[in-house]
């Protein structure tokens, strides 16, 4: 067990955590009979009580039942965050049956992997999706849409700045093996017995991961339910939190973080549907907001907009996430703000949300943190799998409860992704890290984004955390492009500052990096962009770059 981290372990917390022993659907069940009149959900000045939405996931559970959904039966969740998602999400638990979130960005091919994957039956929407799978009812096994407009739940008026999908008005359910979501929930069909336990599945986020298509990330409600409980005890939350949702919840930081958290506790998610800083900061003030889950380049947004400082941001007491390293001049800003430090952490789809955290009242920047309750994490080398010892970069591995039991209908690309330690199974993140003498473990890259510059090894972000001293630079991305002499190259995307833009040119910022920065690291190319690409959660896409710039090349090589 690796407890050298032990020594910084926050010294109000306990080092195990014992895991409830209920499906994840008993929290909302347990926190509407606590606290029924309490909010749940705060949505653009709309409030929803407990008793509410447990009331409106029973009756949604009572349809499903009705259209034939048993125990173990998988379910898509099409949608961005609104209440919807959260009365969707825990109905299908009810039900017994299992959540496959969808990213919201997905569109028609991409959905047919996810039907013929899961043989999902049905589908619950988001009404500006519709088009992306209506056509599918009728192959695969896919035979009912249940469709819902974010309007249909904006219940008081608001002042707020509301996104095109949520200003949209409710449509008629025109189309073959479609359904209104007032009609589902209007239907009267009660659910039967809820008979889930904790070692059913409960959610299959799927991983992009680095090859082929996505992968179904088999969690039960044990591992759901352990990194609900360890944020919300890692945080000291309680119910009287109240958590700005801004991830999606699709994504499992959103959905861990900012909705089932929150639900264990009896607390209260302020849910946004699309990312808008100026609405973030209202409703921060509005409704003392304590905490809020996010990733850093959502926050650097945030503290980027020159209004932030005439908002009351005092209601604060934890702001963190993870997905990049927070830069410093961004983190320093934040504390000068708030008095907070951002508190990094890390994990993955497979893990279901945080394997590490930072200590709250010890935090190291650009830390992915210390091992979390119960998680033993190791480094091993990518080769010969042995186990590394401090400031040796390698592999990390974890084993801990939050670890899935593998890929769906994919028992070899599971069995590659696990390996034994000490009698233990260890989950194989691909990521490549170390620690340090403390027991802080700290990113280098993933396996395979390695640049290979004549035999030196170039971590694209460890160049990127370097480049981000340049005040001129707002975001970069570092890839690698073909180079003669050396095989490969490193070269920098970049977005400048507004107020930068013909100001500063590439060869000043390569200049720039020969004095900060190694030589062999330092970009041969720079070009710059008015925008990076960002996925729904907006993370940086590496990946987007990486494969243009090979595409690129590759049509040079054959003109």
């Amino acid at each position: 067990m690796f407890t050298r981290h032990y020594a910084v372990w926050p010294e109000h917390l306990p080092k195990h955590l014992t895991v409830p022993g209920t499906s994840l659907f008993t929290n909302l069940d347990v926190s509407a009979r606590r606290y029924p009149d309490k909010t749940a959900i705060v949505y653009y000045d709309t409030l929803i009580t407990y008793a509410e939405l447990l009331r409106e996931v029973e009756v949604l559970a009572g349809y499903l039942q009705h259209q034939g959904v048993k125990k173990g039966d998988r379910v898509l969740l099409y949608m961005q965050n609104a209440p919807q998602f959260t009365i969707a999400y825990y109905a299908i638990l009810r039900a017994d049956a299992v959540v496959v979130p969808v990213n919201p960005m997905n569109h028609t091919a991409e959905l047919e992997h996810y039907l013929s994957d899961t043989g999902a039956e049905i589908c619950i929407c988001g009404q500006e999706m519709t088009a992306q799978i209506a056509s599918l009812v009728g192959t695969e096994r896919l035979k009912r849409i249940i469709v819902t407009a974010y309007a249909e739940y904006l219940r008081q008026p608001t002042d707020l700045t509301l996104p095109k999908e949520v200003q949209a008005p409710l449509e008629a359910v025109d189309f073959a093996g479609g359904i209104g979501w007032r009609e589902a929930l209007e239907a009267g069909h009660a659910a039967g017995a809820h008979t889930a336990g904790p070692d059913d599945y409960c959610v299959f986020p799927y991983s992009s991961g680095t090859t082929g298509a996505p992968k179904g990330c088999m969690h039960t409600h044990r591992s759901a339910m352990a990194t609900a409980l360890h944020r919300a005890v890692w945080n000291q939350n309680t119910s009287e939190t109240v958590v700005l949702a801004t991830l999606p919840y699709f994504h499992v930081t959103g959905m861990q973080g900012a909705m089932s958290g929150p639900i264990y506790n009896g607390a209260t998610a302020v849910i946004m549907t699309r990312w808008d800083r100026r609405v973030a900061a209202k409703l921060i003030e509005r409704y003392r907001v304590t905490a809020w889950v996010n990733i850093a380049t959502m926050a650097m947004d945030f503290l980027s907009d020159p209004d932030v400082e005439q908002y009351d941001l005092s209601s604060l007491v934890s702001i963190g996430g993870g997905g990049a390293a927070m830069p410093k001049a961004v983190e320093a800003k934040l504390q000068r703000l708030t008095g907070l430090h951002y508190i990094e952490g890390y994990g993955l789809s497979e893990t279901i949300a945080a394997t590490h955290i930072n200590p709250a009242d010890n935090p190291k920047p650009q830390c992915l943190g210390i091992p979390v309750f119960d998680v033993d994490c190791r480094i091993i080398d990518v080769s010969t799998q042995e186990e590394l010892g401090p400031e040796q970069v390698g592999e990390i591995v974890s084993h801990g409860p939050q670890v899935f039991q593998g890929y769906w209908n994919r028992p070899e690309e599971t069995e590659r992704a696990f390996i034994e330690l000490d009698g233990k199974r260890f989950f194989r993140t691909g990521d490549l890290g170390y620690y340090d003498e403390e027991g802080y473990f700290f990113m280098v890259d993933r396996v395979k984004r390695m640049i290979n510059a004549s035999g030196f090894k170039v971590w694209p972000s460890e160049v990127e955390s370097l480049m981000y001293r340049h005040p001129a630079i707002q975001e970069c991305c570092i890839i690698s492009t073909p180079d003669p002499r050396r095989g490969e190259t490193v070269k920098a995307c970049i977005m400048l500052h507004e107020e930068q833009a013909g100001k500063v040119s590439e060869q000043d910022i390569i200049d720039w990096c020969r004095e900060e920065m190694a030589a062999y690291k330092v970009p041969v190319y720079v070009e710059f962009r008015e925008s990076l690409p960002r996925s729904s959660t907006g993370k940086l896409m590496w990946r987007v770059l990486q494969d243009e710039e090979k595409r690129k090349h590759d049509g040079q090589a054959t003109a």
